[in-house]
């Protein structure tokens, strides 16, 4: 896993607004929408399932 100079923007953008964070780094694809229903579920999941998502890429 190789961590590229817009990681730390992006994990600020998951912190901040987590659907923000995944769509920098997946564009509008099925983890984007699931990030944010989870989001409107509660702000801890989406923000759990944002840094996964970029930490896993």
């Amino acid at each position: 896993m190789a961590v590229t100079v817009g990681d730390p923007f992006k994990i600020l953008f998951a912190v901040l607004l987590p659907p923000l964070g995944v769509f920098l780094e997946v564009g509008l694809t099925k983890h984007f929408w699931l990030n944010v229903v989870l989001t409107i579920l509660g702000y801890l999941p989406g923000i759990v399932h944002a840094l996964y998502i970029i930490l896993k890429r």
